[in-house]
């Protein structure tokens, strides 16, 4: 009897352990595709092309993602596919959508306010200054706006923030207005 809760015990906590080691290992490949990213991004503008952060990437950094209130500094990169998500923000081609996950890049969402700055770098370099407007709960299917105008920001994000099982049904996005003095 002993040695069956000892065995459960042992197998329970080495799942566990996995569990957690798998959840670290997703954070911290998020976390270190940052700094590939940012050096990636540093030579894009410093020779104004499209520079991929690894040769085997299917993406690079198209902006540059600041919340000075909540000390965010994020890289943003071309498109909103699974594969540009996994390591950073990715923005929509032809919009000023930009996307991540809830429960890495984007868990500061939740933080966000109404009357809150949020700074958007472009590769040739000017900085453009946004201020959130509203932020709401949306249905998936919900169309959102394309963003296609350079003076809207959408930021998307899967919700809820604390979801167990990720890809829900619901989206928390944050409209933001470009404010007067448009570069900083």
């Amino acid at each position: 009897m002993m040695r069956g809760r000892t065995l459960l015990l042992a197998a329970l906590t080495g799942a566990g352990l996995c569990l957690c080691g798998h959840a670290g290992y997703i954070y911290a490949k998020a976390m270190a595709a940052q700094v590939l990213i940012q050096r990636a991004w540093q030579e894009s503008q410093e020779t104004q092309r499209q520079v991929k952060p690894w040769s085997w990437a299917d993406t690079w950094p198209v902006a540059r993602l600041v919340v000075p209130g909540l000390d965010v500094d994020l890289y943003v990169l071309a498109g909103d596919n699974g594969s540009s998500l996994a390591f950073g923000p990715g923005r929509r081609f032809g919009t000023n959508m930009i996307s991540a996950h809830r429960d890495t890049h984007f868990r500061f969402l939740k933080r966000l306010r109404p009357g809150d700055a949020i700074l958007l770098q472009e590769r040739s370099g000017p900085w453009h200054r946004y201020r959130v407007t509203a932020t709401a709960v949306v249905n998936k299917s919900v169309n959102l706006p394309r963003a296609g105008d350079p003076s809207t920001l959408i930021l998307v994000t899967c919700y809820p923030f604390d979801a167990i099982v990720p890809g829900g049904p619901l989206r928390y996005v944050v409209y933001a207005q470009e404010i007067e003095g448009k570069t900083i």
